[in-house]
């Protein structure tokens, strides 16, 4: 017997589209599931270059867990503390990994600012974290604003489940996308004119995807903002220690202590391992919040996405060897800056720019404008999937994060080792080089039109717009 799906039978949630999954941002990742490519089984396949992993410390994260067995419960050496710690279920956090996460925090912030261990609120890696935030600070229907260009699941992050609204705040490349109080004011005025309530403004501090840091002046201004209008700041601060050259990172954190006037009840930090230690698969993600409220909510919301006590206890014995944590944030951001030179070199090399205050992260904001046929996102998305079918690299096209120009795109570089990414670089010479034609696919596209809107840019309405380069499915239909 064969059933049919009816999506009357399913919650709202469940029978939209709100996910983001036919984003082109994941839709990459599918070609590269698809035919991975792998140096002698399938050379030819996908390289990811869509992912922004850090893998080029893991020896050290190797060698660290082969010289102290007893930080796993799973090993002859740490077997005695197997019972303890795993019956341990309390959502605080095991005491020893507050500890030890605050101080790390510190640590990457060149210890210039100070965390209480009693407002880590842990969660299931910075997914979990943003969603939980969002929950705490705001009701269905009202808004964030969130500088552009922004990470893509942020859409799926703060919106899906929560309800709330993200209204994307302008940049342009001639001031190297720098968040303006001006842009910030013309978003939240023009989303009182429609009637939506602001909440908060979340901002990335290193930029997923630019790669650049906010400076000290864009950070005081940001703090005055939220306090003159009395709504709360997000700071997501995933990429702290991936800075690899000057100028060093400045922390919200550090803001707060300087003379500035500012409720201290709005401003929320999330932090996670994912990136800064090359961890996402551990899941550990952190709210840190200077308001009880959020913290004793947070902690209570928690207890749908724990990180599991066996990592807490590992995690706490790894962060606590200074000597380790030392070396291994010295070492990582030589890496990083060692790639960063390599990738953008090679680059270089056939003439495509970067932006140039790029100093942190694991990618690079590659400018292509100058291969697009037409100033247009339609020509961004051709170029796209030239790129993901025919030259075979998973890269991330500008209108997946919300950018206003047509032209750029996050390419990861710190995912991979030595030899696939001079693979990727001679794809990448060889494409344009042979000038491949990226004119309009014959086949009728099932997008038309320009993707420049007015804001307020709601993601709802840029969702479900027929101007939208990401594919609606026939079966459901995003929720507002």
């Amino acid at each position: 017997m064969v059933f049919k799906l009816n999506n009357h039978l399913l919650s709202g949630i469940a029978s939209s589209n709100g996910h983001g999954e036919d984003s082109p941002y994941f839709e990459g990742w599918k070609a590269y599931d698809s035919n991975p490519h792998h140096l002698t089984e399938n050379p030819d396949g996908v390289i990811q270059m869509g992912l922004a992993e850090n893998q080029l410390c893991f020896d050290l994260i190797q060698d660290w867990l082969k010289n102290n067995p007893k930080a796993s419960i799973c090993t002859p050496e740490g077997v005695n503390e197997f019972r303890e710690v795993a019956i341990f279920q309390d959502y605080h956090g095991l005491p020893e990994f507050r500890n030890a996460v605050a101080k790390f925090m510190e640590k990457v912030r060149g210890n210039k600012v100070t965390f209480d261990p009693d407002r880590i609120v842990m969660n299931g890696g910075a997914t979990g974290a943003h969603e939980t935030i969002a929950f705490c600070l705001a009701d269905p229907g009202e808004a964030f604003l969130v500088p552009t260009p922004y990470y893509p699941g942020f859409d799926r992050d703060l919106r899906w489940r929560t309800g709330v609204k993200l209204i994307p705040v302008d940049s342009e490349s001639s001031n190297n996308f720098k968040v303006t109080r001006e842009a910030l004011e013309n978003a939240y005025e023009m989303a009182k004119l429609d009637n939506i309530k602001v909440k908060g403004l979340l901002i990335t501090n290193p930029s997923n995807p630019l790669g650049t840091m906010l400076d000290r002046e864009t950070l005081r201004s940001i703090v005055s903002f939220i306090n003159e209008k009395n709504i709360h700041v997000v700071c997501d601060e995933i990429y702290a220690a991936t800075v690899f050259s000057q100028p060093d990172f400045i922390s919200i954190a550090e803001i707060l202590q300087e003379d500035i006037e500012c409720n201290l009840d709005l401003v929320h930090i999330v932090y996670s391992l994912s990136k800064d230690m090359g961890f996402p698969g551990l899941r550990v993600g952190i709210i840190y919040s200077y308001n009880d409220a959020v913290v004793s909510c947070a902690r209570k919301m928690s207890s749908f996405g724990l990180v599991s006590s066996q990592t807490q206890h590992m995690i706490a014995s790894m962060l606590s060897d200074d000597e380790f944590v030392g070396k291994f944030i010295r070492e990582s951001k030589r890496r990083l800056a060692a790639r960063h030179r390599i990738f953008t070199y090679g680059l270089a090399q056939v003439s495509i720019k970067c932006l140039k205050t790029s100093n942190a992260g694991l990618f690079l904001w590659m400018n292509l404008s100058g291969l697009l046929k037409e100033n247009t996102f339609e020509s961004e998305m051709a170029l796209w999937r030239v790129i993901i079918h025919e030259v075979k690299l998973n890269v991330s096209p500008g209108c997946s994060f919300h950018c206003t120009e047509p032209g750029w795109f996050r390419v990861c570089f710190a995912n991979m080792d030595d030899q696939t990414m001079q693979v990727a670089l001679s794809r990448i010479r060889t494409f344009v080089n042979k000038d491949v034609d990226t004119k309009k696919p014959k086949k009728t596209l099932r997008w038309q039109g320009s993707l420049k809107l007015t804001s307020p840019r709601i993601y709802d309405d840029f969702i479900n717009s027929p101007r939208s380069p990401i594919p609606r499915s026939p079966l459901v239909r995003a929720r507002t």
